[in-house]
């Protein structure tokens, strides 16, 4: 089904001075940049091309590219204990320090106040939304233990699950899921977890989503399902999944029912 428009894109800017991003669950699959705007698009551009040099700094994404990850060292991996200095972190919100996985800092937050732990920004986003979209899985877990709401939205409807599909999170997704979480959620941007990871072209969150019975009816608002954005936008890996997951369906229905 052809769309006539495509979706409207929303971005989601980080504010702190630095951000140090850990790389996504599968990070082959995707486009990567310097950048720490979150890009949700569900219209199938021409995929942009992978940056020959990982430690080159590149402009933030034009509205309507995919997530974008950083390939630079993080800090953790050049063997540094901190990811900025100590009068920078001083001065992050509870939700940056979440993005950008400061443990330390953020347990010492969170024990300033009661229900800390689900407060929303200015666009509904807690700090578990802010972790799950930037992949900090170790900060995931801890704010799930501390007791985050994953069911909360956003105020466009923008779910944790969501978030980490559209990075391709899939330890994350998983996480999630495990409590429970609507794994259909339709947002105001007009996509499912499903969708958002189709469209990164993460092919094992896919697989995670569409085993735990992600639906592969729904459409897109710019009029995609799941696998006609595979097949517009020739992730040949991605398609192959949803087909096989489509043949087990079908195969598990033609199996007869045992005799009583």
């Amino acid at each position: 089904m052809e769309p006539t428009q495509p979706a409207e894109d929303l971005i989601l800017t980080q504010q702190p001075p630095t951000s140090e991003l850990g790389d996504p669950e599968d990070p082959g699959e995707e486009a990567a940049d310097g950048s720490d705007t979150v890009v949700l698009s569900l219209f199938p551009c021409t995929p942009e091309p992978v940056n020959p040099e990982p430690d080159a700094s590149v402009s933030s994404p034009q509205a309507g590219s995919c997530l974008k990850h950083s390939t630079t060292l993080t800090n953790r991996q050049r063997g540094n204990e901190v990811s900025a200095l100590p009068a920078t972190l001083d001065s992050l919100s509870i939700h940056q320090l979440a993005a950008q996985g400061e443990l330390d800092q953020l347990k010492e937050h969170l024990r300033k106040g009661d229900n800390l732990v689900n407060k929303p920004d200015e666009r509904g986003f807690t700090p578990l939304i802010w972790a799950s979209a930037f992949g900090e899985i170790e900060t995931v877990r801890f704010l799930l233990e501390w007791g985050a709401d994953p069911h909360i939205l956003a105020k466009e409807r923008e779910s944790a699950l969501s978030l980490a599909s559209t990075g391709g999170y899939t330890d994350i997704v998983g996480l999630l899921l495990e409590r429970d979480v609507d794994i259909n959620i339709y947002d105001w941007n007009g996509g499912t977890p499903l969708l958002y990871a189709v469209r990164g072209n993460h092919v094992k969150c896919v697989e995670a989503l569409l085993a735990r019975g992600a639906d592969l009816t729904t459409e897109a608002d710019s009029g995609y399902t799941p696998m006609d954005l595979a097949v517009a936008l020739g992730y040949r890996k991605v398609q192959q999944v949803i087909e096989n997951h489509i043949l087990k369906l079908f195969q598990s229905n033609l199996v007869p029912a045992d005799p009583e």
